[in-house]
């Protein structure tokens, strides 16, 4: 009788330890999936974290640049969420970009692909650049000479650039950057005329980007993801992952929190 009332205990207090243990796998679970669903809220409706990986934003942004983005600026679309599942048609509580915002888009001819640019033109506008020159609605957009350039990261060998001061028309100050003004297709193009809820963006780094002179063309409003905000981390190519004491020398701490402008 004592055997069976032992066997009974232990029986129970085996199938109450896969019980707990039941709970506690189903409550990690729960918090995993929690934690899941507001990284995506957040990311879906606040703000996203982006890497820059080329030089066509220089001076402005640099390779290693990593920026959050507010989702919520021009509100959303089916490119606001992860996947770009297609939710609803259009853009919902929609707010146009400013001219010399900083978006990141989807490219319209791989939308899976991000890119980021400086908005130059707005639906309506006519937009040309000539010896390098940019031109919107026929009135010269102002620049001044502001020095040399030099890019020596990620790069095989160093590259020499001018340094402009660009003021877009409602006086928003920049900087650029131009090889030459001469040599290259994009310094001298024809006139475009972007059409409605779409718009034109260029690189900084004027010589050196893919942007609405080539093969972006323009950029459809659904396309908009976010506003570019702030730099929250950067680092330069002269440290090594297979090297840690190199790492602190890497990062650049000046750009921390930057705001993008």
């Amino acid at each position: 009788m004592s055997e069976n009332k032992e066997l009974a205990a232990e029986t129970k207090a085996t199938s109450d330890k896969q019980k707990t243990n039941k709970e506690a796998f189903m409550d990690n679970l729960k918090t995993v999936f929690l934690a899941i669903l507001i990284a995506l809220i957040i990311r879906s409706f606040w703000l996203e974290p982006f890497r820059i990986p080329s030089g066509s934003m220089y001076p402005t942004l640099r390779v290693g640049d990593y920026l959050f983005v507010t989702k919520y600026t021009y509100g959303y679309s089916r490119y606001s969420f992860p996947g770009g599942f297609p939710l609803f048609k259009g853009r919902i509580w929609y707010d146009e970009p400013k001219r010399g915002d900083v978006v990141v888009f989807r490219f319209p001819q791989n939308p899976r692909t991000d890119f980021i640019k400086r908005v130059i033109g707005l639906p309506g506008d006519k937009v040309q650049v000539k010896k390098g020159v940019l031109y919107i609605n026929g009135q010269t957009v102002k620049r001044e000479n502001d020095g040399r350039y030099i890019i020596d990261e990620y790069v095989e060998v160093p590259e020499f650039y001018h340094k402009y001061k660009e003021t877009l028309p409602e006086g928003l100050e920049h900087n650029i950057l131009e090889i030459s003004d001469e040599e290259r297709m994009v310094d001298n193009t024809e006139v475009f005329e972007v059409p409605e809820d779409s718009f034109f963006v260029m690189g900084d780094n004027r010589d050196r980007s893919d942007d609405s002179r080539v093969r972006v063309g323009f950029v459809p409003k659904e396309n908009l993801v976010g506003k570019a905000r702030f730099i929250f981390f950067s680092h330069n190519d002269k440290g090594s992952i297979l090297k840690p004491w190199t790492w602190f020398r890497a990062i650049r701490w000046k750009r921390f929190f930057n705001k993008i402008g």
